[in-house]
């Protein structure tokens, strides 16, 4: 009796373990390059009363219109936390650009100096306001956008890819 047991439980525990090959029929993981960025040609950006975008990069179709929605949701007055979005061309000098603008209170914080850097701007908005503008990046690669109120684009930043 105790051999026909051990008979049992050694038998039962083959079954159960079952075999270490795998069915021919298992589907494989697919090997196809991962998948493309998300892409989106309608840009949602809001700045906020700690210098801040909340968002900093997009993904969007090169050679098709842009729709830029902007609005300042902070509630600090204008002369004190405007902000604005300025999308600069490719290989814009940022920092030259931000602190010509800087010095530009009577044109909105935008430098007469450097405006072929510009591909598309807001204007300068305060509270509760918004904006709309529409723009395309004719050709794939990385712009950058900034708020050119005074010492933001330090940290009113980002990045548009363009593919």
């Amino acid at each position: 009796m105790k051999n026909l047991f051990l008979a049992l439980t050694f038998v039962f525990t083959i079954v159960s373990c079952g075999s270490d090959q795998k069915d021919s029929t298992t589907e494989k993981p697919s090997t196809t390059a991962s998948e493309a960025p998300k892409t989106s040609n309608v840009l949602d950006i809001k700045g906020t009363d700690d210098m801040k975008f909340d968002k900093t990069s997009f993904t969007v179709k090169s050679g098709e219109e842009i729709t830029l929605n902007f609005t300042n949701a902070g509630v600090l007055p204008l002369e004190t936390m405007g902000h604005n979005v300025v999308v600069l061309e490719k290989g814009a000098d940022v920092q030259t650009f931000a602190t010509a603008s800087a010095k530009a209170k009577e044109t909105n914080y935008i430098s007469d100096l450097y405006i072929t850097d510009i591909i598309a701007q807001t204007k300068l908005l305060g509270p509760g306001e918004s904006e709309t503008i529409k723009f395309t990046l004719k050709e794939p690669g990385e712009y950058t956008f900034i708020c050119t109120f005074p010492g933001h684009w330090i940290q009113m930043k980002g990045i548009i890819t363009a593919i």
